[in-house]
């Protein structure tokens, strides 16, 4: 892999990790369409997905911090936290659950470009009935085990390439009339489990790698993180004026325009 892939790449994975546009089809896409890509196993997008990680911690440091010291405090605010850590801990049960029981079949997935149009056509949908039909007054505050075992379920099928994770993660918290906000922050928040899950599991791809691309894989990664963190401060603003009506017709645009390429080819 060459840096210029390595960064174009990068760069494609930190926007749309985090806009709701679906970044596993996005590289899919891409890498189908980049000439002499090759990487073992999914190792480089399981190491793009490891920096975008790191931009979730940067920007939500603060929650971070205090779920890791909910358990050790005693006032009213670590336990708020600790029933958001116990929700993100019941979110990651279905999650691990759907993704080690379907990982290689999900896998095979990536090199089907017309699976993956179709499923951009899904999450366009997904968006579009949530800004239609969501009338979000619950907090985050107000989260119960049903939506986290929704949530968590969701995330786990958002392993299929072009279901955005946090696209559906969003738009079923909003479904459920949680605020855009705090549906965004919880869609953040349990994440980091799910990837960095995955991360251990593609470890032992790394032995494939000759050292000498390791540079590029490191540029994709700081492309990955710095993308990621433009794009999480984005998709915050725009939830809060409610147009998650353009990420639908951007889904639906690409995926419409893949899928009939994939037919004339």
């Amino acid at each position: 892999m060459n840096y210029l892939y390595a960064t174009l790449l990068g760069l494609l994975q930190g926007l749309t990790e985090f806009l709701p546009v679906s970044s596993s089809g996005h590289l899919a896409i891409a890498q189908h369409y980049l000439t002499s890509f090759e990487q073992p196993g999914l190792l480089f997008d399981v190491l793009l997905h490891l920096a975008t990680m790191g931009a979730v911690v940067i920007y939500f440091r603060r929650d971070i911090w205090l779920l890791l010291c909910s358990p050790w405090r005693r006032d009213e605010e670590a336990r708020t936290y600790r029933q958001l850590l116990l929700l993100i801990i019941i979110a990651s049960v279905p999650t691990g659950i759907i993704g080690l029981s379907f990982k290689d079949f999900f896998e095979g997935l990536f090199e089907n470009i017309p699976v993956v149009a179709c499923m951009l056509l899904v999450t366009g949908t997904l968006l579009w009935l949530a800004e239609r039909l969501s009338h979000a007054d619950r907090s985050l505050s107000e989260l119960t085990w049903k939506d986290a075992l929704l949530v968590g379920s969701v995330q786990g099928l958002a392993i299929i390439p072009g279901i955005s994770r946090s696209g559906s993660t969003i738009a079923a918290l909003l479904l459920r009339k949680v605020d855009g906000q705090s549906a965004a922050r919880f869609s953040f928040l349990m994440a980091l489990p799910a990837i960095f899950g995955a991360t251990l599991l593609s470890l032992g791809d790394l032995d494939a790698v000759d050292s000498g691309q390791l540079p590029a894989y490191a540029l994709g990664m700081f492309a990955a993180f710095t993308s990621g963190m433009a794009a999480i401060h984005f998709l915050l603003a725009l939830l809060r004026q409610k147009r998650l009506i353009f990420f639908a017709l951007y889904c639906w645009g690409v995926g419409a325009l893949f899928l009939g390429a994939s037919y004339f080819n």
